[in-house]
């Protein structure tokens, strides 16, 4: 569910691709060779948690295309084992508004959890004009990791969100704030839970309590109930909010090492739309090109197309998007990025 503050980080852009600065890898353990390649976190047999609520359609969500609009250049570089800065230049005719300059910095500590999992980090990035987002991340321990994240435009602080989640063996418990305001009495406080029934079989509730002046009656609160069912090459998941007359369905099906395939519908009964996408990732390991393409039901076409141009730390990506709701008057949009990191 979309609930929670979502205030952008260094890495996000306003309706925009995934263009963002290579990830800052954690330096090898001493108890591990040079030469040894470190397994992904979630592929080990040990670790039963179902992730966060949060994460619900992830698999999904990850292979449809993220597209932006007009001319992006991001050249990022690595400090230190730890520490990480970046520029972004975007270039947009459709928004002005999110033309610019942009610095980043990333830090990751010393903290070691798992083979790619190293805390704090703390990454932010600011614009031209002092706007800035920032994000904490941090684990006290195994099972208990903590997040903060704050946006300030025009010397003000317009967005706060602070969470914490506490991983058990087979279950994940959320608990989030954001904006709250002593002063006129309002924010928002999100709690989730996703328990794992089966080794395919997870299920789990969120419960939305929103309050404030500007809320209608003075507080709003919504239930949300989910489950995901989890196969050998495909994932089912779904949640649906009987109190708003909302529904979300995803399925992510990898039909080969190399092709990956999704749908997503979501229903408002409220507005009486419904949405479905379909959407697939293709991969082509001996050119390193990765593509993605959507189209849903409102005539909306997307794709993007990455390219890495190896040996060199460059990136090229393009992107498409066009809207075809009005055939008399179909609108396009094009993108053209470059990224230069080591």
């Amino acid at each position: 569910m979309g609930n929670k503050i979502s205030a952008a980080g260094p890495n996000e852009t306003t309706g925009g691709m995934s263009l963002s600065p290579p990830p800052l890898h954690p330096p090898p353990a001493s108890s591990q060779s040079s030469t040894e390649t470190p397994k992904p976190t979630e592929q080990t047999a040990a670790d039963n948690n179902p992730g966060t609520f949060e994460e619900l359609h992830r698999k999904c969500k990850d292979i449809f295309p993220q597209c932006f609009e007009g001319g992006k250049f991001i050249f990022s570089k690595g400090l230190s084992s730890h520490f990480q800065v970046s520029h972004t230049i975007n270039l947009s005719t459709v928004n002005p508004a999110s033309s610019g300059y942009r610095f980043g910095a990333t830090y990751v500590g010393s903290k070691q959890l798992g083979p790619q999992e190293m805390f704090p980090v703390v990454l932010g990035d600011m614009d031209a004009s002092g706007n800035l987002n920032a994000n904490i991340i941090h684990a006290f321990s195994q099972n208990i990791r903590t997040k903060l994240v704050t946006q300030i435009q025009d010397n003000k602080c317009v967005a706060t969100q602070a969470g914490i989640d506490y991983r058990g063996s087979d279950y994940t418990a959320s608990l989030t704030l954001g904006n709250l305001d002593v002063v006129n009495m309002s924010g928002i406080l999100v709690t989730q839970y996703l328990q794992k029934v089966t080794s395919r079989l997870s299920i789990g509730a969120e419960l939305v309590c929103q309050y404030g002046p500007q809320v209608p009656g003075g507080e709003f609160t919504a239930l949300s109930v989910a489950s995901k069912l989890t196969g050998d090459k495909w994932t089912l998941s779904g949640n649906i909010s009987p109190l708003v007359g909302g529904a979300h369905l995803c399925y992510h099906h990898k039909v080969t090492e190399e092709l990956d395939v999704g749908a997503e519908i979501e229903t408002s009964l409220a507005q009486g739309e419904s949405v479905c996408k379909l959407a697939y990732q293709l991969e082509v390991p001996e050119a390193s090109i990765t593509f993605r393409g959507s189209v849903d039901t409102n005539w909306g076409i997307e794709a993007t197309l990455e390219r890495k141009l190896l040996p060199f730390p460059f990136t090229f990506a393009l992107s498409g998007m066009a809207s075809l709701a009005n055939f008399q008057k179909p609108q396009y949009r094009y993108g053209i990025g470059l990224i230069i990191g080591s």
